[in-house]
């Protein structure tokens, strides 16, 4: 069954929620021109979440879909943090700036102190449900598997369909038996956060085409393609292959109606946005991104980045330094390998690019 079925929409399309380069007005244009919008909400509290659905309630009566993540809260610790800075001392020197001073000595090792960085995405919580209850958005995602099933009944029980991100077979097994309405099937090709959950293993996980295969020929739920997909003859090959849709990001983080920066924009339509990598600097979570100046000199994946999120605390003062000079030494450009459809037009235009027409990859 084609997700124009299940969600109610006449284009096969799930613009991928990407928190930090899109609010609401991204989310509401997909959705007005016939594809499923996404709302990201793991950068925003109870208050703005409710904001942001009233946006859209008062924008569109189409269906649209409200992205959370799922992890487990960091456990902070002094000692991590403050040899994380320590790594990024050279260059707090070369920008002329002062290290936050950190209380690195622990009084028991083995139980840690919380340090000072706070959490900067949240995970979905009992507040952001009784939110979205007063909105009962048609569909909810998730990314890093599940939150508990108390959290879960509710949702269910207001007919919203669930779904959420499978690097592997395994994930997406786990995700069918707990009851998700489809599967979107995340290759290494994608841009973001990696939304694995039960194993970290990067050297598991597939690309795209090879994942939807497999995905559909393990799971009963409909699979979704994410990853690389930025055009007509993309879609086509994943409905070839078993995907009952497909989720797109990177294609839509130069139209009108995305939050992405001028850097950013330029680095995505430059020769830069070639070579992207899987990265922990920034968050402390594999995520791909645009490689910078931090990743080439760094390494881009380092065992002393802290927990996900807290990673990118001791980031942002240098990262606001280099910003200020018109650089994106230390700026997470996220961005998937396939950036060659990235440009400026507005939302609609590019849902419509990405749609090959009816029957296309009919058995």
């Amino acid at each position: 069954m084609r997700i124009t079925e299940c969600f109610g929409i006449d284009i096969p399309v799930i613009q991928a929620p990407m928190a930090g380069a899109q609010a609401s007005a991204l989310a509401i244009a997909v959705s007005n021109a016939g594809g499923l919008g996404s709302l990201p909400a793991a950068l925003l509290d109870g208050e703005r979440l409710r904001q942001e659905l009233d946006t859209i309630r008062r924008a569109t009566t189409r269906p649209y879909n409200v992205n959370f993540f799922c992890h487990q809260p960091p456990s902070a610790d002094a000692l991590r943090e403050a040899n994380w800075r320590a790594l990024l001392a050279p260059w707090y020197a070369e920008f002329g700036i002062a290290i936050e001073p950190i209380d690195a000595v622990l009084p028991d090792p083995a139980v840690g102190r919380p340090s000072a960085a706070a959490p900067t995405r949240a995970s979905f919580n009992r507040e952001l449900l009784d939110v979205l209850a007063d909105f009962r958005p048609p569909v909810v995602s998730f990314h890093f598997g599940l939150p508990d099933e108390q959290l879960l009944a509710p949702i269910r029980g207001w007919g919203a369909s669930i779904l959420s991100s499978a690097t592997t077979v395994e994930e997406a097994r786990w995700l069918e038996a707990r009851g998700v309405d489809a599967v979107i099937a995340q290759g290494l090709e994608a841009g973001g956060h990696r939304g694995h959950f039960l194993d970290a293993d990067l050297t598991r996980q597939f690309g795209t085409l090879t994942l939807v295969r497999r995905l559909a020929a393990a799971v009963r739920v409909p699979v979704i393609a994410a990853g690389g997909i930025v055009d007509a003859a993309g879609v086509r090959a994943a409905l070839d292959l078993g995907a009952a849709g497909v989720q797109a990001g990177t294609v839509f983080l130069c139209c009108d109606e995305s939050m992405t920066t001028p850097l950013h924009r330029a680095a995505l339509v430059g020769p830069e946005g070639a070579h992207t990598a899987l990265t922990n600097l920034f968050t402390g979570r594999p995520a791909r991104g645009i490689v910078n100046r931090l990743m080439r000199e760094l390494g881009y994946l380092h065992t002393a980045a802290p927990e996900f999120p807290l990673a990118g605390t001791a980031l942002a003062p240098l990262r606001a330094a280099a910003e200020r000079l018109g650089r994106t030494d230390f700026t997470p450009l996220w961005a998937g390998q396939n950036t060659t459809g990235c440009r400026a037009a507005p939302a609609a235009e590019i849902l419509r690019g990405l749609w090959p027409g009816p029957g296309a990859g009919d058995q």
